[in-house]
């Protein structure tokens, strides 16, 4: 099968690689579509020190069921799929407590660590546990349904946080998660969204997908600006999508006193924290890693138009053009969102 293989840092490569063999309990995928991760492009010159050569990534897929292993009974060849991004035991106390995501022996496809080598979707074909593999209706798109991923860590994010039906949110950051937060957050019944970023485009965006008012994150009256629309408290709820420190202090910053803040960015390590603004106004900070079992009701959003995705798609492209994208979303081009990569173009003949 082809591939798209990180050989080494900032070098992709198409890579002829043999057909993943399932066990007992996998499911062998043929790929439709693969989103391009801002974690991938991180990973891409080793930058997150999770995707260590040689490695294929790319975690957001669909695609359709070409082989199962003989222990599986809830698929069968023909069946369109996505699937989770993180593998878990089902058998640590986490799992069995519910909390996948929290999963102490937890891989992620496409990645490459320390811990463990898994590669991912960025080729025809891949293997996945059954467990995480869920159905898709026959009238959604693979590049719509390779967006399940991201709207479930946006969803997941969402549900972290207590939200009365008078709340006032705001989200910090407006790429994809972010975009993705506005939405569910309407659909969850908000009542008024406010979103910030740096590109007047992606907050134009916000806007189109549900934001009721936006701020420029560069702007010298940000703060007032914010408690100018919400009477002078800050909002309910604040969303940090980013994952750097000027994107928490605004997140802290905007939310008012015995207001809750729900850390979803994870590009760096470490930040600096207002620690006086969290102490001295009893803030709630609630971390939010990935997605836990989210997807049926992300496939339902999208499948009934609750969700729009496609206005976030900046491209569709084949998978041999791949290191032409990664090198346009490293250089930080402006105007892209989510590119998705076909490394299988017509289905049709996948069985």
């Amino acid at each position: 099968m082809k591939a798209l293989l990180l050989t080494a840092y900032r070098q992709l490569e198409i890579a002829e690689m043999p057909i993943p063999e399932v066990a007992e309990n996998d499911v062998l995928v043929r790929i439709g579509a693969c989103g391009i991760c801002g974690s991938d492009v991180h990973g891409y010159d080793g930058k997150s020190g999770r995707r260590i050569p040689p490695i294929v990534m790319g975690h957001e897929a669909a695609g359709v069921v070409v082989d199962v292993g003989i222990s599986v009974r809830r698929f069968q060849p023909g069946d369109r799929v996505t699937f989770d991004s993180t593998v878990s035991c089902d058998v640590c106390e986490h799992c069995r407590n519910g909390r996948m995501n929290l999963c102490d022996r937890r891989k992620v496809l496409g990645v490459s660590c320390d811990d463990y080598r898994c590669d991912g979707a960025f080729a025809e074909y891949i293997k996945v546990p059954q467990n995480i593999v869920y159905l898709i209706p026959d009238d959604l798109p693979f590049e719509q349904a390779s967006m399940v991923e991201p709207l479930s860590v946006a969803a997941h994010a969402v549900s972290r946080a207590q939200i009365p039906s008078d709340a006032t949110a705001l989200v910090v950051g407006s790429g994809i998660i972010g975009l993705l937060v506005i939405q569910v957050l309407r659909h969850v019944g908000c009542r008024r969204i406010m979103a910030v970023d740096l590109l007047a485009s992606r907050l134009a965006l916000a806007s189109q997908l549900g934001a009721d008012i936006v701020f420029r994150a560069d702007s010298a009256e940000l703060m007032e600006a914010i408690r100018d629309a919400t009477g002078g408290n800050g909002a309910d709820i604040a969303f940090e999508a980013v994952g750097a420190t000027p994107a928490v202090r605004t997140a802290v910053a905007g939310t008012r006193k015995g207001g809750q803040v729900v850390l979803i960015g994870n590009v760096s390590p470490a930040v600096d924290l207002p620690l006086q603004k969290v102490v001295t106004g009893e803030l709630d900070l609630l971390g939010s890693c990935a997605s836990n079992r989210e997807y049926p009701a992300c496939i339902d959003m999208l499948a009934t138009g609750a969700i729009r995705v496609e206005p976030m798609i900046s491209r569709v492209a084949p998978l041999a053009e791949g290191p032409l994208w990664f090198d346009r979303l490293y250089s930080g081009s402006p105007d892209l969102l989510k590119i998705i990569l076909q490394p299988v173009r017509d289905l049709g003949d996948s069985l």
